[in-house]
């Protein structure tokens, strides 16, 4: 399920959009969000993995996004974060004696995969850049 990692992602990417090409720490990242600097390590393995971000350690590492947030779509964030569908089913197994029951995965499976379908359709025509102008009072510049 998709729950918070998206709103995580996208703010991470945010920030990274608006400090432009520096460098930005996992510290600072992590101030922003008010969590944990692993947390924020973590969704930026993912976010690396997909190809949305590079990062350099060290003294002067950090991360920083690989293209303009421009050419980075809310699709792709979401592509990124997402493992499974946005939904899940219910924790128990349903009983394959009902007739609705044995069916009831299945048919929400495709329902599940229309919805997800949907919300990556709406990202798709939103860039990072496109919702970063929010906040376009808002250069990050680290400590």
């Amino acid at each position: 399920m998709v729950k918070s990692k998206f709103a995580i992602s996208v703010h991470i990417l945010s920030l990274l959009n608006n400090s432009e090409e520096e460098w930005t720490s996992s510290e600072y990242l992590a101030s922003s969000l008010n969590a944990n600097p692993a947390l924020v390590r973590k969704e930026l393995g993912a976010l690396r993995s997909a190809g949305l971000v590079e990062s350099k350690e060290g003294k002067n590492g950090g991360s920083r996004l690989t293209r303009p947030g421009n050419e980075v779509l809310l699709s792709d964030i979401f592509a990124a974060i997402k493992e499974d569908h946005i939904f899940s089913y219910a924790p128990n197994l349903p009983s394959e004696d009902c007739p609705v029951g044995k069916q009831i995965n299945q048919s929400l499976d495709h329902l599940f995969c229309r919805i997800d379908n949907s919300v990556h359709d709406c990202l798709h025509h939103i860039t990072l850049a496109d919702f970063c102008r929010q906040f376009a009072n808002c250069k990050t510049k680290q400590p």
